[in-house]
């Protein structure tokens, strides 16, 4: 059995307090000075309170309730789980694509390479920002609109960002559109989280953190062809805008709402048709929206986990590094193919293929473990242990440290073939993945009535780690040379494969100190 009945409807307890009379006067009535009671207004007084408001809240009938997301149809699911990762696809294609551009947009507007760059930089920072609105408002209205909105609107940005007539215009449309995009880094795990359960919601997640680094690691060369070809840099930005408006289409017409207080909201609303019994309502109904309280409450709490949560801040930074080097390699890669191997930029994109293999890899790899976390969550009475899932980040963290090792001495010279390291690059994609999703999985596990601003604490960490590296990686490598520069990373990537042992060691006794972790 779960360990609350909460966790299994995916209700969030919330503070409700209620108003004393003289301030239900103050707010909603006015006073009769003559008769010295309150009153509704037109002569009315207040009519008197339910008797027992418990009585009048509406809530699923049983763990089995056809109307609860966790028993919708696998068809259901798999419909929903597609579009919503194609989503995030869309998102995260859109961050890097413009980087094989940022040369030729460079060239159009007279400035250098390095402020060329800040337009991936800024989108990256979006994404850093973005979980501050879209997180929280997905656990005060749903999952549905703040996706819809947020892929509508970074599309809509994107487009903004093609016909840009100046270099400020381009970045800080790239920054908008990385803060609409990252509605779907951050509310589609708090989806797969509504629907899945413990046992398949790995396997979900899993898909949803292939497409966060397949888009990041297929949009250079898909870029670099455009860029170098007679559509020029701008359509490294119109496509990603098209992609935008078909997958925002897709959410408008087809996107089924999966939080479950949302749904009983609407299952409240129709008894309250049905029977004129207007006493009828749901939990979420009695939360009371003040623009200070939701400030304080929801949009800062992504930011106080961080803050106050050790596993949320410790797991994020160590996940901050890998996300920073994904990007550092957008820079990094084209700098070795094209510098070192004398490739073209679309040819020398082709490289990141070897990543993307790697990551294709590291998901089957952790797929074929779940047969064996079943059993362990069967025999456990169906009571999932976080740490369980950081077993393939101790595979992961040293095969990531030997592939970029292994990059940096094979790539700086082209004496030696450039096979080498695009092979590195299965080893660095597979331990990217590896160390991703298991610490994604386990924050997710460990906060799961928190899934959508735990996410949120943790893009934001990552993402503004992330942001800076693309300014620097390509002058590090440039000015250390590549060996070097490889090294650096790697002894970076060798002190951190202790973490993972770690938290799977430790990971209870810190869990069992938080007042959020259940």
């Amino acid at each position: 059995m779960e360990s609350s009945k909460s966790s299994r409807t995916g209700q969030i307890d919330h503070e409700h307090n209620g108003l004393d009379a003289s301030e239900l006067g103050q707010a909603y009535g006015s006073v009769d000075k003559h008769q010295g009671a309150l009153s509704m207004g037109a002569g009315k007084p207040i009519p008197p309170p339910l008797p027992d408001s418990k009585e009048y809240i509406v809530e699923f009938d049983g763990p089995d309730d056809p109307v609860h997301p966790l028993n919708w149809s696998f068809t259901v699911k798999l419909y929903i789980s597609s579009i919503a990762c194609l989503g995030t696809l869309t998102a995260s294609f859109t961050s890097a694509i413009f980087a094989p551009g940022t040369a030729g947009a460079s060239k159009a507007f007279g400035v250098s390479s390095e402020v060329g760059t800040l337009g991936t930089t800024l989108y990256v920072l979006g994404f850093a920002s973005g979980p501050l609105i879209w997180a929280p408002a997905s656990e005060l209205v749903g999952r549905r609109w703040p996706l819809t909105i947020g892929m509508l609107g970074g599309a809509v940005f994107t487009i903004a960002s093609a016909v840009a007539k100046d270099i400020q215009t381009l970045i800080i449309c790239r920054f908008f559109a990385g803060m609409f995009g990252a509605s779907q880094l951050s509310v589609v795990p708090a989806v797969l989280s509504d629907i899945y359960n413990n046992i398949h919601r790995g396997i979900a997640i899993a898909l949803y953190s292939l497409t966060v680094f397949v888009g990041p690691f297929s949009a250079p060369f898909i870029g670099g062809f455009i860029s170098t070809s007679f559509l020029g840099w701008r359509w490294t930005l119109y496509i990603p805008a098209f992609m935008g408006f078909a997958s925002g289409s897709l959410f408008i017409f087809s996107l089924r709402e999966t939080y479950a207080p949302v749904l009983l909201m609407s299952k409240a609303a129709a008894m309250r048709r049905q029977t004129l019994n207007w006493g009828i309502h749901t939990k979420q109904d009695e939360l009371e929206v003040d623009f200070g309280e939701l400030l304080r409450k929801y949009f800062t709490r992504p930011l106080q986990m961080l803050v106050t949560e050790p596993t949320i801040l410790l797991i994020s930074l160590y996940m901050s590094f890998i996300y920073g080097i994904v990007y550092a390699l957008l820079e990094a890669y084209p700098y070795v193919f094209e510098t070192v191997y004398d490739m073209s930029p679309g040819i020398a994109g082709l490289a990141f293929i070897g990543l993307i293999i790697g990551q294709v890899l590291a998901c089957g790899f952790i797929l074929s473990q779940h047969s064996v976390y079943a059993k362990m969550l069967a025999a456990n009475n169906n009571v999932p242990v976080p740490e369980w899932r950081l077993l393939p980040a101790t595979i992961g963290a040293p095969v990531f440290t030997v592939g970029i090792f292994w990059f940096g001495w094979t790539g700086f010279t082209a004496s030696i073939h450039w096979m080498a390291p695009i092979a590195a690059g299965i080893f660095i994609g597979f331990g990217v993945l590896c160390i991703f999703l298991p610490c994604f999985n386990y924050l997710v596990d460990s906060y799961l009535p928190l899934a959508a601003s735990t996410v949120a604490a943790n893009i934001i960490l990552r993402s503004s780690v992330a942001a800076g590296f693309p300014l620097f990686s390509k002058q590090m490598f440039a000015n250390l040379g590549v060996q070097w520069a490889g090294t650096l990373l790697g002894c970076l990537g060798a002190v951190m494969i202790p973490i993972p042992f770690a938290f799977r060691a430790y990971g209870p006794w810190l869990r069992g100190k938080s007042k959020l972790a259940p």
